[in-house]
């Protein structure tokens, strides 16, 4: 097939934090390893080796930059109003909003809370060099959390807390800054916890591979959580609260969750997991190529001229809530 990869505010490849910008890398490099045609319509000054890269001009429409004989579109953003060509698009967020009738979600969770049953796993290039050839053997000296710290749905306080209350143990908060211009420190100073901002390469990669667990009691419902595939592949066991999909991907062999501090730190200080099973795990559930195969799928469908869904998705309202409860 050809297709063309919207990700039209991404710049290509993403050197540091960037989950949307790291899928889109690992789709467009696993579909060309299977033999299809990929661009990429992404922002200036990307490169990519394995897809064609169409720069977006934001002063012309997306139709007129589509290259000659796409068979389908994967948006990443909104589709434009009344686009007509095959489609499909990827929600990677939590939107209170109708979306498109080629809509795929993240996990079957994500799916749901919209009234729909179409979803695809994200999954990761683990043959890239930012994941490759994970030390399962090292000696483990500090738990580690992961993600956009300023988010306040991410509650990385709600894991610092945690840390806090773990007799001799440590957390590396990987992910934002501790120092914000506007907000000074955000975070409790002490020497249990240590910051990296938005650390890359050698240094992500040694952090986890070091790390005794991901603690990360988030409070939103998680679309899907990268930042749980990414630790159990360094072999990193997850402690994590029950919302969104995280109930599908962490299952009881590779971590454990609640909604309460008091019964996080009991479970992490009784904890037992085996860094091999998490590894594989992840390595096996949670690649590219699987991901890949599922989007396929998809396109296969929208090419042949039909919808994925009957009517627009729109999301179910209420949520149920999704309380952190501290000590």
């Amino acid at each position: 097939m050809n297709i063309l990869i919207e990700a039209q505010r991404t710049k290509l490849p993403q050197m540091r934090y960037g989950g949307m910008p790291r899928v889109v890398w690992s789709l467009a490099r696993a579909l060309n390893s299977m033999g299809h045609n990929v661009s990429v319509l992404c922002a200036k000054g990307s490169f990519c080796p394995f897809a064609q890269i169409i720069e977006r001009n934001p002063s012309v429409s997306i139709e007129s930059q589509i290259p000659p004989q796409t068979d389908v579109v994967h948006f990443n953003t909104p589709v434009p109003d009344n686009f007509d060509h095959p489609y499909v698009e990827t929600i990677h967020g939590n939107f209170n909003k109708t979306i498109s009738r080629n809509a795929i979600f993240l996990s079957k969770n994500h799916a749901m809370r919209f009234g729909s049953s179409v979803y695809v796993y994200n999954g990761l290039d683990w043959d890239d060099a930012e994941y490759s050839h994970p030390i399962l053997t090292n000696e483990r000296t500090a738990y580690h959390f992961l993600g956009k710290a300023a988010w306040k749905v991410k509650n990385v306080r709600g894991a610092i807390s945690v840390a806090k209350h773990l007799r001799g143990e440590k957390l590396n908060v990987l992910g934002g800054y501790r120092l914000n211009m506007h907000m000074g420190f955000r975070f409790t100073l002490s020497p249990k916890i240590r910051f990296f901002g938005m650390c890359k390469g050698d240094e992500k990669r040694s952090l986890l591979s070091a790390s005794k667990g991901l603690i990360f009691p988030v409070v939103w419902h998680e679309p899907f959580g990268l930042a749980v595939i990414e630790s159990l592949y360094f072999g990193a066991p997850v402690f994590a609260t029950p919302y969104g999909a995280l109930p599908e991907i962490v299952t009881p062999n590779v971590g454990a969750l609640t909604n309460s501090e008091s019964l996080m730190i009991e479970l992490i200080n009784n904890a037992h997991f085996s860094p091999q099973i998490c590894h594989e795990y992840a390595r096996d559930t949670f690649n590219a190529m699987r991901m890949a195969q599922g989007y396929l799928k998809k396109y296969e469908e929208v090419a042949n001229g039909n919808f994925l869904h009957a009517s627009s998705p729109i999301k179910i309202s209420p949520e149920e809530p999704t309380p952190w409860i501290e000590m």
